[in-house]
């Protein structure tokens, strides 16, 4: 080949950059906290069989659909509703506070309003508006009785976020008994659902998931769905294992006593208003705070968090408010697609939001072990994920060159050359640059092409008033995605358009693709 050589100050690997972030996430991810699922739930004891919990229409920690009325003619119940649980709060020690629960119309009109925690008057930056004693905190150490048991437990068997929705389950059979009556009726009004009155896409029926064809969001709920099962299967174990779980309801089999469709509604409710302490025991780092989310409204900006004290959980404002307004807090460095299959809402300027690219050296390349020891030196996988971060699009296209470029090296002597390299600096041709290129260009307009809408289409479905709300932030997600895939797209295009014109020197007809990497969602 008569081209001549380009000395590249970013090929084969350099990873001085800024930009790199390297996070071992995968585009699919199972629940939230894996575990090694193991199917061998023993039933060393037969009591007799409860039937199974029903919940009115208006329950949905542990119940089915909802068919519950509209709220027009409910609305002095709620009000008492309300009363009721702030009463029970300070019944049981929570101390004065400077917010109040209030009403949002939910976008069904068969559901009732939702309540949101907001001022109660004028509020600075720096003000501690609440702090919830321990006493109305619920965590495993609480719900197990043994800080040990519920390390073991939740280590090998089930997540953290199932153990605390079976107890919930078990303290609703006792209705009006239990001491967490109040607080599980309100999870129960609140249905699991988000700021957006949506509720995760765990709940969605197949039609609605169809919604989010196109986006890997799709198979990632199918795969945390099947967690969930895996997690049911795992109930009556668990059981056996915690003494106080085993003691105070001794005749309660759980798979006996809940359907899997129960425990996955209360799975997600759960889910929905779990709270992640820092700095506290394995035991207590889950929580479920009466005065938290969903009650409080998530923002990605926020700085606000839910820290654990002596004696309590507070929370420390970090902007200004008047009397009145919604109180938002941080909801960690979450992408939209984790927001919506958590909670239920896409926040469309979450500047933690991303798309995952999975890349994979070919095994069949002749120079496969050669070429994973060089990514391995270097940092990199034989199946590598680049994560291409909002706002950060053309930093990732040019992370991911190098590594691909490796797999189009295919001359023995050409390999032996990268193996031998000590810097970030090797000869790439204009050719292979190209071909690298063009495949990266390939592989973001075929990505583009599998969403049943284009960008423009989904602007305008999202200009309608009357559109379905899960199909609103079904749209919300995809419409970030391929925003961020657009833009990747566009930079690939232009990187090529920097190349010189190869129609002057045109490239060899060689079997260049023969041994490039995989690229897949």
């Amino acid at each position: 080949m008569d081209v001549a050589y380009l000395q590249l100050t970013k090929c084969l690997f350099n990873f001085n950059s800024t930009h790199h972030h390297p996070l071992s996430v995968l585009s699919k991810v199972s629940i939230s906290n894996p575990r090694d699922y193991e199917h061998n739930a023993r039933r060393s004891l037969r009591p007799r069989a409860r039937n199974m919990c029903l919940a009115s229409s208006s329950d949905t920690l542990v119940s089915g659909k909802s068919s519950s009325p509209t709220v027009a003619s409910k609305k002095d119940h709620e009000f008492e509703e309300e009363e009721d649980l702030k009463s029970w709060m300070h019944t049981n020690g929570l101390p004065p506070c400077k917010v109040v629960l209030k009403d949002r119309k939910a976008y069904d009109s068969r559901h009732l309003h939702i309540h949101y925690v907001a001022a109660s008057e004028d509020l600075q930056a720096g003000d501690t508006v609440f702090c919830v004693p321990n006493s109305l905190v619920v965590t495993l150490e609480r719900v197990l009785g043994n800080e040990t048991i519920a390390e073991l437990l939740t280590t090998n068997k089930l997540s953290e976020l199932a153990c605390l929705a079976l107890y919930l389950m078990y303290e609703k059979k006792q209705g009006k008994e239990s001491v967490w009556y109040p607080y599980i009726r309100e999870l129960d009004r609140q249905r699991g659902r988000g700021q957006l009155a949506v509720e995760s896409p765990l709940l969605w029926s197949e039609s609605e998931l169809d919604y989010l064809t196109g986006s890997p969001v799709k198979d990632e709920v199918l795969e945390r769905a099947e967690g969930i099962r895996r997690e049911y299967s795992e109930l009556d174990t668990v059981w056996f294992m915690a003494g106080s779980l085993f003691q105070q309801y001794p005749f309660d089999i759980p798979t006996e006593a809940f359907s899997f469709e129960i425990f996955k509604q209360a799975f997600v409710a759960v889910q929905s208003c779990v709270v992640h302490l820092q700095n506290v025991s394995l035991a207590r780092r889950f929580a479920l705070v009466p005065l938290g989310p969903p009650l409080l409204t998530y923002r990605s900006n926020s700085k606000a968090m839910l820290t654990a004290v002596d004696g309590g959980v507070q929370l420390v404002v970090d902007r200004s408010y008047l009397a009145g307004q919604s109180i938002v807090v941080w909801c960690g460095p979450q992408p939209n697609s984790k927001l919506l299959i958590n909670y239920g809402f896409v926040d469309d300027d979450n500047p933690y939001d991303r798309v995952m690219v999975e890349a994979a050296l070919n095994t069949e390349d002749p120079q496969y072990q050669e070429k994973r020891l060089v990514a391995q030196r270097n940092g990199r996988l034989t199946i590598q994920t680049f994560q291409v971060k909002v706002g950060k699009e053309r930093e990732t296209v040019l992370d991911m060159l190098p590594y691909m470029r490796l797999g189009y090296v295919s001359d023995p002597l050409e390999m032996e050359s990268v193996i031998s390299s000590q810097g970030p600096v090797c000869p790439v041709s204009p050719c292979m640059e190209y071909a690298v290129l063009d495949q990266l260009a390939t592989y973001f307009t075929e990505r583009l092409a599998g969403y049943l809408t284009t960008l423009s289409e989904d602007e305008a479905l999202l200009a309608e008033c009357d559109i379905d709300p899960k199909k609103r932030v079904a749209t919300q997600l995809l419409r970030c995605e391929k925003k961020i895939l657009s833009r990747c797209l566009e930079a690939t295009v232009d990187l090529i358009n920097q190349l010189p014109d190869l129609s002057l020197s045109p490239c060899p007809s060689t079997k260049m693709k023969t041994n490039l990497v995989s690229l897949n969602m």
